[in-house]
């Protein structure tokens, strides 16, 4: 800043030629190699036929050096022409920077630091941009950085090729975490409660175990929720500061001032008259319960969410809740006062970044549109919606004033991933391998079109299908969807059976009320049964030829806060399928619920808990057996698919009626440097019974269950998965399936 204000000062000094509000009749500009007459024009704010004064001559002086092109700028104003000559700052041709191996932060330096190629070159800039480095690094736990540059200037060019050298050394490790002041938690609860870690040599995957600014801040404020929410309302983590200990290692210290316990009291609602009270009744009916309760942060911003979720249902698009606070002794009364807030409207919609994907695919899946009242619940459930496409690595939206004070113009700004995938898929078990791959295009022509075509093979099967999704069809915010299948399987060996089907789909799904959404389907398919005199009884009163049309049905609630990686809400699935014509009609009915839930304020550690049931019923025959009902990998992880439940003869022949419990606990980013590696531990628990013709064969009794690790990687190509299963508990006849593996889509 200093060489800066020294720079003007001593052009304004040469400033020569008289100035007395003369006008500018002609520009005479020199020494510029690079930049053009027309941009010196620009900058400079001044226009021919202008008058020009002595204070217009000194901002043309700041304005031009403000752009950085200029080593030195000098100016001369006589008979009304004005004379600017300059001597450019070199340009960087060459921009190095060397001593990282981690090139996403190579690339994050670059983008923080104002020097780039082909940007002109200032000492001084070089100076700032160094330090910002330093403070970057530290930033990230690199306290003993060594930083240095070196330039190699072309004069007949006037460029410069840039190096800057960085020796990282080794990150500063935090080898105690101490909390100083009254103790009302104890300090094991604490390190719990925040992110950063103490480094042991156990903790060798964790990024959380050394100095980082950006932690150290979450921290303050995890802190200060903890105590929020356990009724500290004064609480005050004062200051933080780390101490040196030895060699790379830290303390990190923090100063807690926790002040007294607070409770709560009386509570009020206080509505704009045109409001229903009724509506607020559930709010009301929480403060009784309240009163006398320890006070709790996330107890007030509870009611605060659920005022947001009457005020979206009942479209009262212009509202605001604040908190007035009274405090009597250790009781603090609240009074929630709503009222109308200032209304603002979306003037418009900018996109960016969609250079394969056609705007109207990303403009569909927004909920609010221009005009519109600007209403933040429903602008960020559009920007899941968009994410969830699953087309894109980043959905990122800027609010910005629009052309006056009730206007809002909003940039997103998306990052396209590739679409196309390749999957294989993989099981290792007791009785041999399961093979399936695919190919799946999620953006054809950049319309948003689903194209999936995958197969599955085993020793005795094969089976293929291909999937084709066409959202927002004929523009009615319905996806259409179609899919032809085909199987073959051969059992004449070992069971005397073979079974050959194909089949024909069409569909579509639509949001018939807020999150609730319907599925109708019908289902064409042709199926052939031979058997030999090794099949059972059963099977060969089953041979033959069916001809099957279903209709099926499918409503669905999904009220998870995001669709990819999803840390809270639930997921809610029944779905029916109806015979219309068919040659042994059946009926099946399936019900199915997953909740989500963080476990952790500290980490993003997720569990879910998932119940399926399903269950078929022949109308006029025994259920034949490709309608009977198998345990799926996914659902009972461990065993082989089609290898577990009841028996007849040596053969696997399914169950009517089926049901499944899977918990599992999911922590994402647990190893540093892969940010998209997720690690979870599950239990699975199901079973499969029920057998129309003989109730001997009924294997209810024998419930499954296992318990393993599943990692999951996403990669460039798609989700990579491995699971290890171990079977708890299983029938002497199932078959266990180890290892499985997925790469891209299971199918």
């Amino acid at each position: 800043m200093k060489n800066f204000l020294l720079k003007i000062a001593l052009s304004i000094f040469l400033i020569t030629g008289s100035v007395n509000g003369e006008i500018l009749n002609k520009f005479d500009i020199s020494g510029n190699k690079r930049i053009s007459d027309e941009t010196i024009i620009i900058f400079s704010e001044l226009k021919v036929n202008e008058d020009v004064s002595k204070s217009k001559l000194d901002q043309v002086i700041k304005n031009l050096y403000k752009t950085n092109f200029f080593k030195s700028i000098s100016l001369n104003f006589d008979n009304n022409i004005l004379s600017i000559q300059v001597e450019e700052n070199p340009i960087i041709e060459n921009l190095e920077i060397t001593g990282i191996k981690k090139q996403s932060l190579v690339e994050f330096i670059k983008s923080k630091i104002r020097l780039a190629e082909m940007r002109s070159f200032d000492e001084e800039l070089l100076s700032s941009d160094l330090d910002l480095i330093d403070n970057i690094l530290k930033t990230n736990g690199y306290y003993f950085t060594e930083i240095s540059s070196s330039k190699n200037i072309n004069d007949s060019l006037n460029t410069v090729d840039l190096k800057i050298d960085i020796k990282l050394g080794e990150k500063a490790r935090i080898n105690k975490i101490v909390f100083l002041g009254k103790k009302i938690f104890k300090d094991k609860r604490l390190k719990e409660v925040i992110a950063s870690e103490e480094h042991r040599f156990w903790k060798f995957i964790s990024k959380n175990v050394y100095i980082n600014q950006e932690l150290i801040n979450l921290d303050k404020r995890l802190l200060t929720n903890y105590f929020k929410n356990n009724g500290y309302y004064n609480v005050k983590v004062e200051n933080s500061f780390v101490e040196f200990d030895k060699e790379s290692n830290f303390n990190l210290i923090y100063n807690i001032t926790p002040g007294k316990k607070f409770f709560f009291n009386n509570f009020s609602l206080n509505l704009p008259t045109d409001y229903d009270p009724e509506l607020f009744e559930r709010i009301s009916k929480k403060f009784p319960k309240l009163k006398g309760k320890t006070y709790s942060l996330l107890k007030i911003n509870d009611i605060l969410e659920d005022i947001n979720d009457i005020a979206l249902s009942k479209q009262y698009e212009f509202i605001n809740a604040s908190l007035k606070e009274e405090i009597l002794g250790d009781k603090i009364d609240f009074k929630i006062i709503i009222s109308e807030s200032e209304k603002f409207y979306i003037e418009k919609i900018n996109i960016k970044g969609n250079f394969t994907t056609l705007e109207e695919v990303i403009r569909n899946n927004l909920i609010v549109d221009e005009g519109d009242a600007f209403n933040e619940i429903l602008f960020n459930k559009s920007l899941n919606n968009i994410q969830s496409l699953g087309i894109f690595k980043k959905v990122e939206a800027e609010i910005n004033e629009g052309s006056n004070s009730s206007l809002k113009k909003i940039d997103l700004e998306i990052e396209e991933r590739p679409t196309g995938e390749i999957s294989l898929t993989a099981g290792f078990g007791t009785t041999g391998e399961t093979l399936g791959g695919g190919i799946r295009e999620n953006n054809f022509l950049g319309k948003g079109i689903r194209l999936d075509t995958n197969i599955e093979l085993t020793p005795e099967s094969i089976k293929g299908r291909f999937i084709y999704s066409k959202p927002n069809f004929n523009y009615s915010d319905n996806t259409l969807f179609t899919s032809i299948k085909s199987s073959s399987s051969d059992f004449m060996t070992d069971s005397g059976y073979k079974t050959s089907e194909i089949g024909f789909s069409l569909g579509t799904r639509f949001e018939q009320f807020q999150n609730i959404f319907l599925r109708p389907e019908v289902d064409f398919l042709i199926e052939d049964l031979e058997t030999s005199s090794k099949a059972s009884s059963t099977l060969k009163k089953q041979e033959g030829s069916y001809t099957d049309l279903y209709f099926n049905y499918s409503i669905n609630q999904d009220l998870r806060d995001k669709k990819f990686r999803t840390e809270d809400g639930y997921v809610t699935t029944f779905t029916q399928e109806l015979p219309v014509i068919s040659d042994n009609s059946e009926i099946s009915n399936a019900f199915e619920v997953t909740k989500y839930k963080k476990l952790s304020t500290t980490s993003k550690m997720v569990g879910k808990v998932s119940f399926f049931g399903k269950t078929v019923t022949g109308l006029s025959d025994d259920v034949r057996i490709s309608k009977r009902l198998n345990i799926p990998s996914s659902r009972l992880r461990g065993f082989q698919r089609g290898k577990v439940g009841p028996i007849e003869n040596n053969d696997y022949i399914g169950g009517n009626h089926l049901s499944s419990l899977n918990l599992s606990a999911t922590l994402p980013n647990v190893v540093q440097g892969l940010d998209n590696l997720d690690v979870g531990v599950f239990f699975d628990a199901a079973n499969l019974w029920g057998i129309d013709y003989d109730s001997s064969l009924d294997d209810k009794s024998t419930i499954r269950s296992s318990t393993g690790v599943a990692l999951n990687l996403l990669t460039p190509i798609g989700p990579l998965s491995f699971s290890f299963a171990n079977a708890l508990s299983k029938a002497s006849s199932d078959k266990t399936e180890t290892f499985r593996f997925n790469l891209g889509t299971q199918f």
